[in-house]
């Protein structure tokens, strides 16, 4: 299963789950995406290398896609 997490506050907040072979259950991870990315959030996915990318839409085939606020400052 692959997770969708937000990361705040409160620590990490498990948002949603799904599965390729589960098109409902990505369909509702995506649109929990969306509204986290309009909410102000940026995705990060963790690729099979166990690298990080940036990403605007969730990807169905990686295992770990984190939420969080953009780092403040400049």
């Amino acid at each position: 299963m692959a997770r969708l997490v937000r990361l705040d506050r409160s620590g990490d907040t498990e948002l949603a789950e799904w599965s390729r072979d589960d098109r409902q259950s990505y369909e509702y991870a995506a649109a929990v995406f969306r509204d986290q990315l309009a909410g102000g959030y940026m995705g990060v996915a963790k690729l099979p290398d166990d690298t990080y990318e940036q990403v605007k839409e969730l990807p169905a085939d990686v295992e770990l896609v984190m939420l969080r606020r953009p780092i403040a400052g400049g």
